[in-house]
């Protein structure tokens, strides 16, 4: 059975939460497929700016996946300073742009739900990106505690959920698998 043409090229919202880890590795999973089939991919990263190994992982497929890091370089630990809104503003303007630019077929936004958990800005901010999303283009949200409202909104959910970790035995993240 071959679905209708409008059904294979329409564009969904997926949203990857949990407490669990994988939802960036997933997503990024997910650029890669994209990628390979020929799409041009937009990752803007929120709550991370520091250097890990898939900025040069990416690098390699800069023709195609474009992977802008919209955080600060340090984790927020109380309220956000008024330089981590203002760059999480132009980030979330950054997005808009990319769901509505039609230069990308998915666009992943990493770590918006967190941003929204951080009040880095609002639910309301993060759905007026996805209203603004063309019919053909794909939107991944990652990051823990994803608000109701989005789940209500997206077409598909993952919950990941951690059931045992080998952080928990005194394993750092190591290079090349975690970082």
């Amino acid at each position: 059975m071959s679905l209708p043409k409008e059904v294979w090229e329409k564009g969904y919202v997926q949203v990857y939460t949990g407490d669990g880890k994988g939802k960036t590795t997933a997503g990024f999973g997910l650029a890669l497929r994209a990628a390979g089939a020929g799409f041009k991919v937009f990752i803007g990263q929120f709550a991370k700016g520091m250097n890990y190994v898939e900025l040069q992982s990416f690098a390699r497929f800069s023709d195609l996946i474009t992977l802008k890091q919209l955080g600060s370089d340090q984790f927020i630990w109380n309220d956000p300073s008024p330089q981590d809104l203002e760059r999480a503003a132009l980030g979330l303007k950054e997005a808009k742009e990319a769901v509505s630019s039609g230069l990308y077929k998915l666009v992943i936004l990493d770590e918006a739900n967190v941003a929204v958990g951080l009040k880095l800005f609002s639910i309301e901010a993060l759905l007026e990106v996805v209203e603004a999303k063309r019919p053909e283009v794909e939107l991944l949200i990652t990051g823990r505690g994803a608000h109701p409202l989005l789940v209500e909104r997206a077409d598909l959910v993952t919950e990941m959920k951690m059931i045992k970790h080998y952080f928990d035995q005194g394993v750092i993240a190591r290079m090349g698998i975690e970082c």
